[in-house]
Formats: C-alpha cells, structure tokens, sequence
C-alpha cells in the first residue's frame, strides 16, 4: 500500500527518530513509504534520503502559519493518491484532518508521541476535528489515560501502538566501542560513566539531573557524567554545572551521531524528565543492556521496570534521584549487568520494532474496514543495506 507519513518535524526528536525506523520497516514489508515534514528537514530528514527513502518538507516556518504549506501538502497527496495518510505529532495531525476536507485521503491515522503536546487551543483542536480521523494511536497506556480522562480523544477512537526499537542495532555496537569511546572521550576504564542523551529543553528537567549528580559526587569521586544532544536550554545547563562546581566530571558532547557506541561505553543511563511519553532512548538504553535510573514520568514505568532492570523516582526530586543513581553504583558489576539484561529482554519482548510495525499495519486496515476501503496487500522485500547505525536511525545525539 501507499503510506504518506506527515511529521511536524524531521529533526533531532524521538518521534521524528521513530518515524524513520517505522518507515525503513514498512518499506521493508513491501509498502511504498513517502515522508513530509512540516518544517525544513533536519538530520532525520537528511538520513531518510539517504536511506532512499521519499523526503520532503513543506518549508513551514517553526511556529509560524502558512496557508501556502497546506495548499503545497493538498496538491502532493492529490499527486501521489496515498492509500493512508499517517500523521506525527500534534501539528500535523491537525493539518492532516484540515486537508482531508479539499484533498482525497481513503484512510487517516494520527499518532500522539507525547503526555503533553500542547496547550487548551491545540487540544480543543483535537476535539472539534476528532471526527475526520479514522483512528488514533498514543505511545504508552499512561499518555492513553490522560487524553480520555480529559475527554481529547475518545476511548474508542485511541489504540496504544508503542514505540518500537531493533535491539540488533545496540549488538553491533559491540564491547570494543567501550574503551575506544572512553579513551577518546578521556575518561578512565575504572570511572563509572553516567549517560543522558536529549534536547536542553524544560521537559528533561537538567537542572534536577545536575543536582543530582552533584549529591552524587560527594560520595563518589569516580563517577563522571556525559551529556549528548543539543538545546535551547543548553548554555544555562552548561552555567549551573559550573556553578555546582562539576568541572570535568560533566562533559557536554553536543549532537553524536554513534549513540549506540555512547551506550556501550556507559555503566548506566540516567533521565530526570519533568514529563514524557515513551522517550526513545529510554528504549534504546535499554536495548543496550543499560541499567537505568530515570523519573517515573508518562510511559518510564511501562518501559523500566522498578527495581529488575532499573530504578524509578518521582519527578523534580534531586535527591531521590541521587539516591537511586548511588544504590545502582554500589550494586556490584555482576548485578548491573544482570539488571541490563533483564531489561534488553523485556524490549525485545514487547518493544521489538518489527512486532510495532504490525501493530501499525493492523491499525490501517482496522481503519480502512471502517470506511469500508480495501488496502492493496503488502509484498515483502529485503530492505535497503544500512551504511551505518546513524542512517538506521539507530544513531544520534538527537533524541527525547
């Protein structure tokens, strides 16, 4: 079938991360699979047409109406004739419901990647246009609960389809990456290595991880923390590292695209959200065997469980977080490794991309049987060779 993915973004997000494994999958299955973003494409955009993937941007300007993108996003899909339009994230959601009113769209899905995707007026869209979807999917059951409790979206209109990750990419990273990684980095074999990777947003909460971390120093010189990714937040975090008096023991990586080397060079992974969804890289975290210490925020308890394969606090709370980043550091080598595996196995099992793939799959046709449409079969077919773990989407100091 003819699937149009439409993304607010094609940027450095978790969504826009999922979209494109999610894409080289179905491509994979035999489906043809175009991707247009909203606004100018960043990396995932570019790693996408290097896949050979279709790519375009409809050149909105971040945060800034412009009827000619809508007239643009009409005319490509009265081109192109989708069998469905999947739409990404709150913005183009909507978009995908206004345009299905002037242009012919057999069957539309919307996905919600968030808790929180926007304020009053975003959601009272969703309200007033919840009748021109065919259906809806929402990444963790705790995301689910808030929008039918608050009567956004309703329950017989919502599917939860989790995000999905390959836990193949995390084993080529391989235990070799470990000591190049560090050695480049400079950081000691015998240091205890602490990984965060995402946007200098107020979402991820840096403030209360730095915090933290600082609790975390007084008892254990050794340990060291690696912060990846990019943000407008990110000279203010950089500032109160420095007021904390961190020095070294905080190394501010920027964008990376070698994630899952990032991983397989930490002893363990640490998020301190304010809020979430189901944050990509607390999956990819753990498909690398990661203990992980994260608050217990959106969908983190259903990705972490509590005390098997990591720990969970509550949010804004710096010193329970520290707590449980030090009862995971004083497990010995043998436990964190167990706790690792543990949580690998529970990603295998349900966050497995391929099984989240057919759940998408099941979903376009549950639609389509509503609407009494019939979508052409799927023809398997091998998938593109992957260059590297970067253009897998597997890679990337971008991520939620």
């Amino acid at each position: 079938m003819r699937i149009l993915f439409l993304s607010t973004s094609m940027g450095m997000g978790g969504a826009d991360s999922q979209l494109l494994a999610a894409a080289r999958e179905l491509r994979g299955r035999g489906h043809d699979v175009r991707v247009v973003s909203m606004t100018p494409l960043g990396p995932m955009g570019l790693w996408a047409l290097e896949q050979g993937i279709p790519t375009e941007s409809l050149e909105m300007p971040r945060g800034v109406p412009d009827p000619r993108a809508f007239v643009r996003l009409a005319r490509m899909i009265r081109a192109w004739r989708p069998d469905v339009v999947h739409s990404h994230m709150v913005h183009a959601n909507l978009m995908a419901r206004a345009v299905r009113l002037v242009a012919p769209v057999p069957v539309l899905v919307s996905t919600i990647h968030n808790i929180y995707e926007g304020g009053p007026l975003l959601m009272a869209g969703y309200r007033l246009t919840n009748g021109l979807v065919d259906h809806m999917t929402i990444i963790s059951e705790a995301a689910a609960e808030r929008f039918i409790r608050e009567r956004i979206v309703p329950r017989g209109l919502l599917r939860v389809v989790p995000n999905g990750v390959d836990p193949a990419l995390y084993d080529r990273a391989g235990a070799g990456a470990r000591a190049g990684i560090r050695q480049a980095l400079g950081v000691g074999q015998d240091q205890f290595v602490w990984l965060a990777v995402g946007r200098f947003e107020i979402a991820k909460d840096y403030p209360n991880m730095l915090r933290a971390f600082a609790a975390v120093r007084e008892r254990r010189s050794d340990a060291v923390l690696l912060l990846a990714g990019r943000g407008s937040l990110q000279a203010e975090t950089e500032a109160l590292a420095t007021e904390l008096v961190l020095g070294g023991s905080v190394r501010f990586l920027g964008v990376r695209d070698d994630v899952p080397a990032l991983l397989a060079s930490a002893d363990g992974y640490v998020m301190s959200s304010a809020w979430e969804g189901m944050p990509m890289v607390l999956l990819e975290a753990a498909a690398a065997a990661l203990p992980i210490v994260t608050t217990n925020v959106g969908g983190n308890a259903e990705t972490v469980l509590e005390g098997e394969s990591g720990y969970l606090v509550p949010p804004t709370d710096h010193e329970r977080l520290a707590e449980a980043m030090l009862a995971l550091m004083d497990l010995s080598e043998a436990d964190r490794r167990s706790m690792g595996q543990r949580g690998r196995e529970h990603i295998r099992r349900r966050y497995g991309l391929a099984r989240v793939v057919e759940q998408w799959e099941e979903v376009y046709r549950e639609a389509s049987a509503r609407r009494g449409v019939s979508l052409p079969p799927s023809r398997p077919n091998p998938p593109p060779p992957v260059a590297n773990l970067a253009e897998a989407g597997g890679g990337g100091g971008r991520r939620e």
